[in-house]
């Protein structure tokens, strides 16, 4: 008996050998997962945060790299370094084959702006760090009981990302032009057909060109209702073929009768101030009025959504699983999620962009700025535009449809 007591003792001493082995083998990111809040914002002091973003936008921009660097830097003494792409996906592309070559630590990115196609493609391949978003105190603001916050274009999000804003579709008309602007999908394909040449959408896989092409897809499918669960892919096959089937159509009747498409947003709204076209949408709902503030559009610009709505989402940003600088990049995280950052954005001459915390989580005197914040003269309501949310499909709807309409409408005219 005294000889196996002797053998179960010497086996747990191995195994609590073992255990603090592996403890002290952790990644640096795991064991700063595990400190105190106090503890990450001492971490964070003196550190350089490489985020890296879409860099389109002049006003995302000097927000990015105006006040939320100085104000970084002035209380946590943390460098923000903007990291301007095309695509994220760019990004993510490096990561993968970081991630192949056993690049684990020291990574070139410590904060990314992302969503959608990209957040699924970094989950599937264990791209990003995290669980993080449970650890960021301003996190107490968010509703994640919200669907479009707890899911990222269907993709449950399990505290691989922070959200730091919201965004809807909206129509951008001319009410000098177009008094009365069409009120649904089908009354705008309609107005497109019998108006040639005064309509153009951005090409996929632009992200705007994109959201036009999943509004099409919607109208001919009966709803967005119809593809938030488990896709059916024949049910999908013949839903994207009848949306194909429609744009082809409609190309002879679009700016330059469709053989060439605005390569971006900015283009296209290049086209509609120009008078070229009679509209233009965004899924920013707040920048017509940027853009009347700016002198680039008319101050009779307005914007309206469709009475069966428009798509809505939230924008995210996730840690990568070789930052060098996690304890920065969360430090980010969180700053973005507060009420002065949320409502320095939302100024529709500072960015526009609508909050993502919930209001009402705030003490009284934060909800009274939130609700008395100026909207600019052609945003929306939050009222009205919540009122008319419809839900990104999963994302995979999504990259099948940019690619098939590359296919069968692009190279198919």
């Amino acid at each position: 008996m005294r000889g196996h007591r002797y053998k179960a003792i010497h086996f747990l001493l191995l195994i609590v050998t073992l255990i603090s082995l592996s403890a002290c083998s952790e990644e640096p990111g795991k064991k700063a997962a595990e400190q105190n809040w106090e503890d990450i914002v001492a971490e964070a002091r003196g550190q350089t945060v490489d985020w890296f973003m879409w860099g389109g936008s002049p006003a995302v921009n000097a927000y990015v790299n105006g006040y939320l660097a100085e104000q970084l830097k002035t209380h946590f003494d943390i460098t923000l370094r903007q990291g301007p792409v095309q695509d994220i996906a760019e990004v993510v592309s490096k990561l993968v084959i970081e991630k192949q070559a056993g690049k684990d630590k020291d990574g070139h990115v410590d904060l990314m702006w992302i969503n959608g196609e990209n957040f699924r493609t970094c989950k599937k391949n264990g791209l990003l760090y995290g669980p993080f978003a449970d650890r960021l105190p301003n996190q107490r603001l968010v509703n994640w009981d919200r669907p479009s916050v707890a899911n990222d274009f269907g993709e449950p999000v399990e505290g691989l990302e922070s959200p730091w804003g919201s965004a809807q579709v909206v129509m951008i008309y001319d009410t000098a032009r177009v008094p009365q602007p069409p009120r649904t999908v089908g009354d705008l394909l309609k107005w497109i057909r019998s108006h040639p040449g005064r309509f153009a959408y951005p090409a996929p896989p632009d992200f705007t060109g994109s959201v036009f092409v999943r509004h099409i897809f919607y109208h001919v499918s009966g709803g967005a209702q119809r593809w938030q669960g488990p896709m059916d892919q024949a049910a999908f096959e013949q839903a994207a073929s009848d949306t194909y089937r429609v744009l082809k159509e409609l190309a002879p009747f679009l700016w330059r009768e469709g053989q060439t498409y605005p390569e971006s947003p900015v283009r296209m709204n290049t086209l509609f101030a120009d008078g070229e076209v009679d509209f233009s949408f965004s899924y920013h709902q707040a920048e017509a009025s940027r853009n009347i503030l700016d002198g680039f559009f008319p101050d009779t610009v307005r914007t309206y959504v469709f009475d069966e709505g428009t798509i809505a989402n939230t924008h995210f940003v996730a840690i990568p699983f070789n930052a060098a600088d996690t304890a920065g990049a969360m430090v980010v995280a969180n700053f973005l999620l507060s009420p002065e950052a949320q409502l320095k954005k939302a100024a529709p001459d500072v960015w526009g962009d609508f909050p993502v915390i919930d209001p009402a989580r705030l003490p009284a005197e934060w909800r009274k700025r939130f609700d008395a914040r100026p909207l600019g003269t052609a945003t929306l309501s939050d009222t009205e535009l919540q009122s008319r949310q419809l839900p990104e499909p999963p994302s995979e709807i999504l990259i099948q449809l940019e690619k098939g309409w590359q296919q069968h409408v692009l190279k198919g005219r």
